[in-house]
């Protein structure tokens, strides 16, 4: 089979993400094209690409028109991608029956391990505790405030999760092995997958007010901008804390800073936030932490993506279905 690495601007995220041997294991199976498809180089390839069935991308992959696919990639089969979020390109493949593969599943690992992390750290009073004693020096009374009142995980402390996509189940997964009660919000889950997954399903208000530590993971939808707001952030629990490692756009970063303002034993640990760079009044605060967006990946991990699409292509090879298929119904409630 014929292959081709599709990555508009050069191959930066291609030669980041595709390193450790992953471009020479791709390269024992399929035949690839010895240069980087865009946008700007379709036509001067037009003859190879005729052939080519395989498209490899990640996050920088060119958005193509049914038009263009059609001209240019006559006998594509799968673009296989190694990230994870594909609504920005992939309804011209799918509209013209070509299947698209995200490592999704791959991702929600890093993010869904990180996120346990820092529910633990949260329940625990950690980032609330760090620049306490930090500005005042004062163990005695950092360690007996912080000991005395912030629950920890035990005797069914009421965790939120905020969205249960891929992500959102992981967590809950991962969760399973703790003592904690997770309450979960999200409109397509059914009350029967509720009870599979093991947890309980309630509102959104209901979430801030009865949780110890709420994370987010809701699907970054047009529907979804903006829907967290002072109404649910003023709601939480003198010791709660927000997390979000999902998406930046649903927080109103203005009511959270107002909450966590008024209110400074809660916190909120943001590796996602609406702008990136983040330049806003958060950083002011000393209980709120924010991260560069590090929870997908960090540079060992994200070897994982590659190695999922590898297995993609075996299972090309050998006439099976792949894993982490997108459809046009998916598409409407992913992220």
């Amino acid at each position: 089979m014929l292959a081709c690495y599709v990555e508009e601007g050069g191959s930066a995220r291609i030669d980041f993400t595709f390193a450790g041997g992953r471009k020479e294991e791709i390269a024992k199976r399929v035949t690839v094209l010895p240069y980087v498809v865009d946008s700007t180089n379709l036509e001067e390839h037009k003859e190879e690409l005729k052939d080519v069935e395989i498209i490899l991308a990640t996050w920088e992959i060119s958005v193509f028109t049914k038009e263009q696919i059609q001209k240019y990639f006559p006998s594509l089969k799968a673009v296989l991608y190694a990230a994870a979020s594909v609504q920005r390109f992939a309804r011209p493949y799918l509209e013209l029956g070509i299947q698209v593969s995200s490592a999704q599943a791959p991702m929600a690992i890093s993010v869904a391990e990180m996120t346990l992390a820092l529910i633990i750290e949260c329940s625990k009073g950690f980032f609330v505790s760090n620049p306490m004693y930090r500005k005042t020096r004062d163990y005695s009374r950092c360690h007996k405030l912080i000991t005395t009142t912030y629950p920890g995980l035990y005797e069914q402390t009421p965790i939120g999760i905020l969205g249960m996509g891929a992500i959102g189940r992981l967590v809950t997964k991962y969760l399973s092995a703790l003592d904690v009660k997770v309450l979960a919000f999200d409109p397509f889950l059914s009350e029967e997958e509720a009870k599979e997954l093991g947890v309980e399903k309630t509102s959104l208000e209901n979430i801030f007010k009865e949780c110890d530590v709420i994370s987010n993971h809701i699907a970054n939808r047009p529907e979804t901008v903006g829907m967290l707001k002072y109404e649910h952030f003023s709601q939480m629990k003198p010791t709660a804390a927000f997390i979000n490692t999902g998406r930046g756009a649903q927080v109103v970063e203005e009511d959270l800073a107002r909450a966590m303002r008024e209110v400074p034993t809660r916190s909120a640990v943001l590796d996602v936030t609406t702008e990136e760079p983040y330049n806003g009044e958060l950083w002011d605060l000393e209980n709120v932490y924010i991260l560069p967006h590090i929870a997908g990946f960090s540079r060992k991990e994200v070897w994982r993506f590659p190695d999922f699409v590898i297995r993609q292509i075996d299972h090309l090879l050998a006439n099976e279905p792949l894993e982490g298929t997108v459809t046009l119904e998916k598409l409407k409630t992913m992220a």
